[in-house]
């Protein structure tokens, strides 16, 4: 018989234990391993099976074993200890704190998911997971950040494999009680309710549940309540679930409703509101057109609100590829973007944000990655290839100008170490090393000799082996209507046999199945008698991308064939709690994605953190990192006719480096059976490459190269009743208006008639500038080495200054002239043009307005 409703009893701890239910309280505990062992030593059986979640834990421990704790001084005075240390690390100043004046108060920063714990599931892969390690090392650094997103009350999905090996998607129900969150209140105790205004006179609420990430708010707007329409209240229901106009809504609530909810938040909290919003993804671009609107309601135009808005956001993509971005119908988002819903906003300025490069304005869908550049001034990638891949991908909306001056940056991005460093290498790390912090330990040290270190390695593979085993006898169990599983299972894999973990989420660019390029040659590897190899894969592909599930079915029926089931397997429902035991117990982390397709791939950072070596395509921050002492690169085959081709010369590629170098060196031993040369490889990836590969990397870097310049040019921008933000907007429309008519109309060089290394080129242009004043605009030489293409290489800018009015020839009405000289510095093909570009001292980058004109 199936209850009617279902919620949470929370257990009523001991006094004298109050401190358990204050840490559990804290997300701090999914990565503060001190806390997590607090937890275990109540029960480490029931801890396991509620999958290390102190709240659930704390529900189903025996009320008795509480009480005997509650008399165990020892165990109390550990309990206050570690409530004490959580209190200090929450109030004391960190790195952060140490920087002085000119930082911002607060960043607001919005995701559409999180991947904080597998206890919260609000996240479906590395976007998800990257937010959550941003929030975690931003707490750590004490930067005053507040997260935005949603709760989704049946998360992103459950993963199962039928017998034939098809994906199978469940959508169980979260209940938010259960969880460690809290609902926004008002003073007098009711709900904070945020409202959007929708057509036909419809509403949209929200509530708004709050979670504690160490130092940090996260905000969750969830629709589930009795306020809305019963269409309405599954606005929340699933993380990417449902067609265009309920992804719309859920991203109007994202970003307009995660604004008005951080409104509310700091002003009920006390804390000081945002000067920096940042967009991780173009999924709350929305945030922008609200806080116009806010703006627009104190007095600014559209025009200037939107030079405000712009100096203080952020905007990261994280897609290689056209289509990972949102793209909705014109007129869907038209019906939305109502004066009820942001007063004082034209719809036809709003609209104009999202419409494509090129395109119709009228017929152009509208993009949400599009309006997030055009809403941000400060926008990177997450690798050094991924910003090029992003400039040369989104390099229409700054016609006219090279890839290298699309104001786009790139910040690779970093992993929490403190989350994904597996307890055993932490402990040996605090037991020889002397330090808790293993992403800066001395692992090189020789307090630590190769066979303690490589027993703490087969430690990691051991417990990977068990976990699997445990998770396929579950699956079958499941498969097959709770019947045993048979024994063969619980020999799967073997913690002496070099192991190669592969997951992520699966869209076809990811190649899940390359390694199935040629059967029997894999097979050979993965059975050899003398240097055997063994895979371990999990992975989700989108409930909607059949062409994914079907990469997951060859997968699994090739790993169900008897002979090689030992060897391969597959785990369903990959999550953060099988990846914290996956990562550590590889032994080579596998990736090979279409390059250069993968924007950063973190999967691999974490691996390394975990004493893995990387075996992958030179792509994301593999392209950056890559070295002999920290894996191997499989070449990418980019010359191949097509892609078949591709995938075929990447495949023996591949074979070739584990057979042939990755096996080998695994399986050469010496005396002691320590693989000696492959344990200094490693040790060196932990001492070296490690750190930094950190999220407290990453952070510091958004700090310093985004979030401080962002806050400090919106303190410019607002400063006197905003009047930078007033004239900037005024002088952008007159450069507008005159920019069609600017033009480069001549050139003239003299003084290397016979060109040598030394010689002076001497340039003379003539730039007509239809009204504009001289201080409007920059006129430059752009030169450097000249290819058989017709562009220029290794491109450097000198400056042309205008040239006094009684010097040059033509009427002061006409063009101007500009003068200036270039020193040919080196030998070789050698090319020039000259530019104009708009000028003013609160432009961020000569290619912000898209405006330039190149001689011809």
């Amino acid at each position: 018989m199936k209850p009617i409703r279902k919620f949470t009893v929370r257990a009523v701890v001991p006094g004298s234990l109050s401190a358990l239910e204050e840490l559990a309280g804290n997300l701090r505990w999914s990565w503060h391993e001190p806390t997590r062992r607090l937890f275990e030593h109540i029960d480490p059986v029931l801890w396991r099976t509620c999958e290390r979640d102190p709240v659930a834990f704390l529900g189903e421990v025996d009320p008795a074993r509480l009480d005997e704790l509650a008399a165990d001084g020892g165990y109390v005075e550990w309990a206050e200890r570690e409530r004490a240390g959580m209190r200090e690390y929450l109030s004391e100043p960190r790195w952060f704190q140490s920087l002085g004046a000119e930082v911002p108060a607060a960043i607001a920063y919005f995701s559409p998911e999180f991947g904080i714990t597998e206890a919260l599931p609000q996240y479906s892969g590395g976007l998800g997971i990257l937010a959550g390690d941003h929030l975690k090392a931003a707490s750590d650094l004490g930067v005053p950040l507040i997260g935005v997103g949603l709760f989704y009350k049946s998360g992103y999905f459950s993963q199962s494999i039928s017998p034939d090996g098809w994906q199978q998607e469940r959508y169980p129900v979260l209940d938010p009680d259960g969880l460690p969150l809290s609902v926004l209140r008002n003073p007098d105790g009711s709900p904070v309710q945020i409202t959007l205004a929708l057509p036909d006179d419809a509403s949209l609420h929200a509530r708004i549940w709050k979670a504690s990430v160490g130092r940090i708010t996260l905000l969750m707007l969830d629709t589930d309540i009795p306020a809305n329409s019963d269409g309405l209240r599954t606005v929340t229901d699933r993380l990417y679930g449902g067609g265009g106009e309920h992804r719309l809504l859920q991203e109007l609530l994202l970003g307009i409703g995660g604004a008005r909810a951080v409104r509310s938040f700091t002003s009920l909290s006390g804390t000081p509101a945002p000067d920096v919003f940042h967009m991780n993804e173009g999924h709350a671009g929305f945030l922008g057109l609200e806080r116009i609107a806010t703006y627009i309601g104190e007095g600014l135009t559209f025009a200037e609100a939107l030079q405000l808005v712009r100096a203080g956001t952020v905007f990261t993509t994280h897609t290689p590829v056209p289509a990972g971005i949102d793209r909705f119908d014109r007129g869907l988002v038209e019906r939305y973007l109502t004066s009820s819903l942001l007063p004082g906003v034209e719809p036809a300025d709003a609209l104009a944000l999202g419409v494509e490069p090129g395109a119709d304005p009228a017929t152009s869908a509208f993009n949400m990655a599009v309006m997030g550049l055009r809403l941000a001034r400060h926008a990177n990638g997450v690798s050094k290839l991924h910003g090029q891949v992003s400039r040369r991908m989104f390099g229409e909306l700054w016609p006219g100008f090279d890839d290298d001056d699309v104001p786009i940056t790139s910040i690779t991005n970093g992993v929490h170490a403190p989350t994904w460093t597996d307890a055993a290498l932490l402990g040996v790390a605090e037991s020889t090393l002397g330090t808790g912090d293993t992403e800066h330990a001395d692992w090189r040290s020789d307090a630590l000799s190769d066979a303690e270190f490589w027993n703490v390695k087969r430690r990691m593979r051991l417990q990977l082996v068990e976990d699997a085993r445990r998770r396929l006898a579950s699956a079958w169990s499941e498969q097959h209507s709770g019947s045993p599983a048979p024994k063969w299972i619980s020999k799967v894999l073997d913690p002496d046999t070099l192991t190669v973990g592969f997951a992520r989420r699966v869209p076809t660019y990811k190649r899940l199945t390359l390694m199935l390029q040629d059967p029997e040659r894999l097979k050979s590897i993965l059975t050899d008698p003398e240097r055997p190899v063994q895979f371990v894969i999990a992975g989700k592909s989108h409930p909607a991308d059949d062409e994914g599930k079907r990469l997951i079915q060859q997968l699994v029926q090739f790993a169900q064939q008897p002979e090689l089931r030992d060897r391969i397997v597959f785990l369903p429902d990959y999550d953060i709690g099988m990846a914290q035991v996956l990562y550590p117990g590889c032994d080579v982390w596998l990736n090979n994605p279409l390059r250069p397709l993968e924007a950063c791939g973190t999967s691999g950072m974490k691996a390394a953190m975990n004493g893995a070596l990387n075996l992958s395509i030179l792509d994301g921050w593999w392209a950056e990192f890559a070295g002999d002492d920290y894996g191997w690169v499989i070449p990418s085959a980019d010359a191949a006719g097509d892609a078949g081709e591709r995938d075929a010369l990447e495949a023996a590629a591949l074979y070739e480096l584990l057979e042939h170098h990755v096996a080998t060196r695994y399986y050469e031993r010496d005396g002691d059976g320590v693989p000696v040369e492959w344990v200094r490889r490693v040790r060196q990836t932990l001492a070296t490459l490690a750190p930094e590969l950190g999220a407290d990397r990453m952070v510091r870097q958004y700090v310093e190269e985004l979030y401080r310049p962002a806050a400090q040019h919106a303190a410019v921008m607002i400063a006197d009743g905003a009047r930078s933000a007033r004239e900037l907007a005024a002088w952008t429309a007159r450069v507008r208006s005159s920019w069609p008519n600017v033009q480069v109309t001549h050139v003239e060089s003299g003084g290397v008639d016979s060109p040598h290394v030394g010689d002076q080129l001497q340039l003379r242009a003539h730039v007509e500038l239809d009204g504009l004043s001289p201080d409007d605009v920059a006129v430059e030489v752009v030169y450097g080495r000249s290819r058989a293409d017709d562009t220029i290489d290794a491109v450097r800018r000198a400056p042309l200054q205008p040239a006094a009015v009684s010097d040059a020839p033509a009427a002061p009405s006409g063009p101007r002239l500009y003068t200036g000289t270039v020193t040919l510095d080196r030998a070789g093909a050698f090319g020039y043009t000259v530019r104009a570009v708009p000028r003013h001292p609160l432009l961020l980058s000569a290619a912000e307005l898209g405006l330039v004109a190149v001689a011809s």
